[in-house]
């Protein structure tokens, strides 16, 4: 590989980098800790502490770490691309599920779908525990569906997801739903990550 090629861990902090962190709060509503050089973000109401001098992410609360130390959930990445690609840019109150995201295919594929049967399945009978998990990450209380939650992976980019208990005719379903701006903040592999790390962390 040649020597000035990045790898996706070196582009991703080059991303937050090359930025003022002033620019940085303003733009991904984040805060600045100027005599400790760290940026501090609320996460599924964790805080996540990103360090770009000594190149470390890290979080105070276990499960903070949890979410930045299962690798399957690709977060620590993530939080990184949101930091230097968020936009100051309102919501727009429309909702759209990831398949229906320009590029959103990639959500009909193979190991990109996304495993909503299992929160389906685990909270279908268990609309309690649904609510406890969700204000546990953070989370409010909607009123679509049966059940529903609205979720803050990152503090632009709101999460909805809606359980519909099962019936004789019908299964249990859940559904995703992100805000249409999502695509302002996240090219769309790191929508997917989100959108993993969303449902997992709901298991």
């Amino acid at each position: 590989m040649p020597g000035n090629v990045l790898s996706g861990d070196q582009l991703a902090w080059a991303l937050v980098a090359e930025n003022e962190p002033g620019t940085i709060c303003k733009q991904a509503d984040v805060r600045y800790e100027f005599e400790a050089g760290k940026f501090v973000m609320r996460s599924f109401g964790q805080e996540i502490v990103i360090d770009v001098s000594n190149y470390t992410i890290s979080s105070p609360t276990s499960l903070g770490e949890q979410l930045l130390h299962r690798r399957d959930y690709f977060f620590d990445l993530a939080c990184l691309w949101y930091l230097g690609k968020a936009k100051n840019k309102p919501l727009t109150g429309k909702l759209i599920s990831p398949a229906g995201l320009s590029g959103g295919e990639i959500f009909q594929k193979g190991t990109h779908v996304l495993p909503l049967d299992q929160i389906a399945s685990m909270y279908e009978n268990n609309v309690e525990g649904f609510y406890k998990r969700g204000l546990e990450l953070g989370g409010l209380k909607l009123e679509h569906g049966d059940a529903s939650l609205l979720l803050h992976p990152f503090p632009r980019v709101p999460v909805t997801m809606i359980l519909w208990g099962g019936d004789d005719e019908f299964p249990a379903r859940a559904d995703m739903f992100f805000d249409a701006s999502c695509e302002q903040h996240l090219p769309m592999d790191v929508i997917w990550s989100t959108a993993m790390t969303t449902v997992l962390i709901m298991l």
